[in-house]
């Protein structure tokens, strides 16, 4: 989203390991008059004018994971950006906003309680913190796969004996039962990758969402 960094975001570090991710969830207001994929697509398409996608900032992930699923099911929808999530889940509670994308842990006692209403996962499987809220994918949109994740870097050139030091360290420590626990209460999914595989995610991940900005405009310069 910035034309221009003052690093590379992938040579100007070594890859250690993506330790996992966390679940994002497309969520409606209370009524808005659709409760899965095919009635939110098909809302979007007869009033293309009428409905605001929320994010938590311009730029940020539930901005693009938004901006990913109007391109997939090809409607349209104003998007209102907001500093942050907390004030994007208070007006979609109260109704001022339609959609958008959360991540599951901020918003799955407000879908427990009815408040909000889940339209479906980001990622291409089931959470097991909410194995009852169907995937986008599985509605419909088969190449829909978006998800928080979070990862281990070093400094550039980083030797080989240290990445694999660090990369065991972080392995050992997320498979601790105290940690798994932790994980699981916030409905993280944890698969570590090895450096090799983490390098590789890096570039399919800033091709596929570079390609994503240029396509829908997004830029913070």
């Amino acid at each position: 989203v910035y034309k221009k960094m003052p690093f590379d975001a992938v040579n100007d570090f070594t890859p250690i390991s993506v330790l996992g991710a966390t679940p994002l969830v497309l969520v409606a207001t209370k009524s808005l008059p659709a409760n899965n994929v095919k009635e939110l697509v098909a809302l979007l398409k007869s009033k293309p004018d009428d409905y605001n996608l929320a994010s938590s900032g311009n730029g940020t992930i539930i901005h693009l994971a938004g901006m990913l699923f109007l391109d997939q099911a090809g409607v349209q929808a104003r998007h209102i950006p907001y500093k942050g999530t907390g004030p994007m889940v208070n007006d979609l509670l109260s109704g001022q906003v339609q959609f958008g994308v959360v991540a599951l842990p901020a918003i799955q006692a407000h879908i427990k309680s009815g408040a909000v209403k889940a339209i479906g996962l980001c990622g291409t499987t089931r959470s097991p913190a909410a194995p009852d809220i169907p995937t986008i994918a599985e509605q419909g949109l088969p190449q829909y796969d978006v998800e928080g994740w979070f990862a281990v870097v070093g400094p550039a050139k980083l030797p080989a004996a240290e990445v694999k030091r660090v990369h065991d360290a972080f392995v050992k420590a997320f498979a601790s039962p105290e940690v798994v626990d932790a994980m699981n209460k916030q409905g993280n999914v944890i698969k570590p990758t090895s450096p090799e595989e983490a390098a590789s995610f890096f570039r399919s991940e800033a091709a596929r969402y570079a390609a994503l900005a240029k396509k829908a405009s997004i830029s913070l310069d």
